[in-house]
């Protein structure tokens, strides 16, 4: 017997029992904030007896560990003097060679015994470089922006800055390859250190300098301790990845021509996944390059300590010289280390050419070097720039920001105080405001909803551990600057994305910015904000939607690109406009790339606004800077940590819901 809903031509009206839990779970939390601060008050501000001090915690323990932990031949403090001693060494031959020169005697006695490379020399040999690894172009561009360092009087700075990376990187590698393997050959291993790398990858860099400070003192090594720690986890995700990826054939052949698990890990599948491994490496190089003005902080030098002493004393254009000459040298190591990674493996020939025949770029390496040594004894010329042919453009940037302050300071006060009077500051009072047991309630409901009890169990846990270590109302601050400068940044970037994914040459110049823009150092990006409009949450926010733009921008463009042919054909063939293919094909394919380009762009957001600590920000950055100048490590890990789990929270309901709707849309 038919239903009487059938009988009437009616389908049954089916509810999403999820709209109704969110329905409900909205509800108490209005009901929570209804009743008010009043009636519950450990609701809404949690109770400092309820504060558990591991901040303390870890500030005893790390002093217990410097001062009385012994470990029967030395102690823990003779340990890192000792690990610091093994990476000074190869950074003191390094830094003679390119910087200092060979010196006998300290400070003002010091008497030089052995003059360092010639800055015509260094331009030599790294377009040498550029033109074995790929072509004459890539010498000229290398060339060119070693030349800028010397024209622009960068030389000196850069050549200290490049010793640690030269001296950084291999370590960084060497400690990443290691861990990789490890992990590759233990599943155990690889999941224990994955929740480790999420951690490392997410925990605020200045958080790395608090207990490396207090470890291994103020100097350039402990800077490169800390740059090692910072560049490594990627070198380990990506070994575990290109050894994964070796054909099951390759691995198979090697086993079969009797190689032990050694010779087969190192004859076999390392150089088989060669060209991956060498994208870690690029990574390595890059990630060291964005640490070194932070590094500078705690004793590194070079060009980062130039533009932070710049920043701190509002000399946009020495900063921009030297946030420039950063840029430079990473443009340059990114372009060799990419060229090098895909360089087609040197084909052997049986052959009777003598060693000069064989490896003629590294003859004439050596050639240079020599020559301008030699000549360097009679002409200074060849030993350093002469500073008469130095260029700078210090002036013209201090007198644009000027001008732009003097011509424009009425329009630049009304748009900034317009944006913080209706928009900044209530959404500021609204989050603060929020109930912290209904923030982590709401939050565990989205993991479930999204990836099941485990996720729920790990967001609600992590959201809650923010308010049990006393930080929630700087968590709150975090959450609504990082907030706003992730939805204007969307609102800028993934429409630019559409653009250029439907305009080649536009996708060739936007490209080309992002770039650029993913080379800069973050701490160029405050200069220009803190010149326009002063200290404060507008002027931070500014910079960080700059620093974040990049992901939005690429990950809408690629995703629109990735989206089948063969379904926007199909669109057209049914009389789709150009428009309506955009809006009903292409973006509801791409909308699972377009919200891991949204989760970066949270990422690069939350890495920035600790440095915005620098202009005035009230959040956990600040926690962490104070931290650093006060060296207490307990404070500065936990809100460090808490940083961390607030990105590790946005991470993964994002991803969850992106690989949901990737499934439903059969893109898996």
């Amino acid at each position: 017997m038919n239903s009487p809903a059938i009988v009437s031509g009616h389908r049954p009206i089916s509810v999403n029992p999820w709209l109704i839990i969110w329905v409900v779970a909205l509800g108490l939390a209005v009901v929570v904030s209804l009743i008010g601060k009043e009636n519950l008050p450990w609701a809404f501000k949690f109770p400092r007896e309820w504060v558990i001090p591991i901040s303390v915690w870890i500030s005893d323990f790390v002093k217990w560990l410097l001062n009385e932990f012994d470990l029967g031949l030395f102690t823990f403090r003779e340990l890192t003097r000792s690990i610091a001693w093994v990476i000074e060494q190869p950074y003191w031959l390094v830094r003679s060679l390119l910087s200092t020169g060979f010196l006998k005697g300290q400070g003002s006695d010091a008497v030089e015994i052995f003059p360092r490379l010639s800055w015509l020399a260094v331009i030599s040999v790294v377009s040498l470089m550029g033109l074995y690894a790929k072509d004459w172009k890539l010498a000229l561009l290398v060339g060119l922006c070693f030349l800028y360092l010397a024209v622009f009087g960068q030389w000196d700075s850069a050549m200290v800055t490049l010793s640690s990376i030269i001296i950084a990187v291999p370590f960084g590698v060497a400690g990443g390859l290691a861990l990789g393997i490890a992990g590759f050959r233990s599943r155990r291993f690889e999941l224990a250190i994955r929740p480790v790398l999420d951690l490392m990858q997410t925990v605020p860099v200045f958080a790395y300098l608090v207990p490396i400070l207090i470890l291994f003192g103020f100097s350039p090594v402990s800077a490169m301790i800390a740059t090692i720690i910072y560049a490594m986890p990627p070198m380990v995700r990506i070994t575990l990845l290109a050894l994964k990826q070796v054909p099951s054939e390759i691995t198979e052949f090697g086993s079969m021509a009797g190689c032990s698990p050694r010779q087969l890990l190192w004859k076999v599948q390392i150089p088989a996944a060669k060209s991956t491994l060498m994208v870690g490496v690029n990574q390595v190089v890059m990630l060291s390059l964005n640490m070194v003005i932070i590094a500078s902080m705690i004793g590194a030098g070079g060009l980062g300590f130039d533009v932070l002493n710049a920043l701190k004393r509002l000399k946009i254009g020495e900063g921009v010289e030297a946030g420039l000459a950063i840029t430079l040298l990473a443009i340059a190591l990114d372009r060799l280390s990419q060229a090098y990674a895909r360089r087609p493996p040197p084909v052997h020939e049986v052959t009777s050419h003598g060693f000069i025949r064989r490896n003629p770029h590294l003859c004439l390496a050596f050639a240079i070097i020599a020559v301008t040594w030699a000549a360097g004894a009679g002409m200074t010329v060849m030993n350093a720039y002469p500073e008469t042919l130095q260029l700078t453009t210090g002036a013209f940037w201090g007198d644009l920001v000027r001008s732009i302050n003097i011509n424009y300071f009425d329009q630049l006060d009304g748009f900034k105080n317009f944006l913080l009077l209706n928009i900044m500051i209530p959404f500021k009072r609204f989050l603060l405001g929020l109930p912290w047991v209904a923030v982590v309630g709401l939050v565990a409901l989205g993991g479930w909803q999204l990836g099941g009890w485990r996720l729920a169990l790990l967001t609600g846990a992590l959201a809650l551990f923010i308010a049990v270590v006393g930080q929630w109302p700087k968590s709150m601050v975090t959450v609504y600057l990082c907030g706003l400068s992730v939805l204007i940044a969307c609102a800028i970037g993934i429409p630019i994305g559409i653009a250029a994914s439907r305009n080649e040459r536009l996708n060739r110049i936007v490209q080309a910015a992002i770039d650029t823009l993913q080379t800069l150092p973050s701490f160029v990006y405050l200069m220009p904000v803190v010149m326009l409009f002063r200290v404060g949450d507008f002027a931070a926010m500014l910079a960080v939607i700059a620093y974040a733009l990049a992901p939005a921008i690429r990950y809408t463009n690629h995703g629109l690109r990735q989206v089948p042919p063969h379904l926007i054909e199909a669109a057209r063939a049914a009389g789709c406009t150009r428009r309506q293919v955009l809006w009903k094909v292409q973006m509801p394919l791409a909308l699972p790339e377009i919200m891991l380009g949204i989760n970066q762009t949270i990422m690069m957001a939350l890495s920035m606004l600790v440095i915005t600590a620098l202009v005035g920000t009230r959040d956990l950055g600040q926690e962490v800077y104070i931290a650093l100048t006060k060296a207490d490590s307990g404070r500065g890990i936990v809100a460090g940590v808490c940083v961390a789990f607030i990105a590790i929270i946005s991470d993964r309901l994002i991803n969850a819901w992106s690989t949901r709707r990737k499934a439903e849309l059969g893109l898996e």
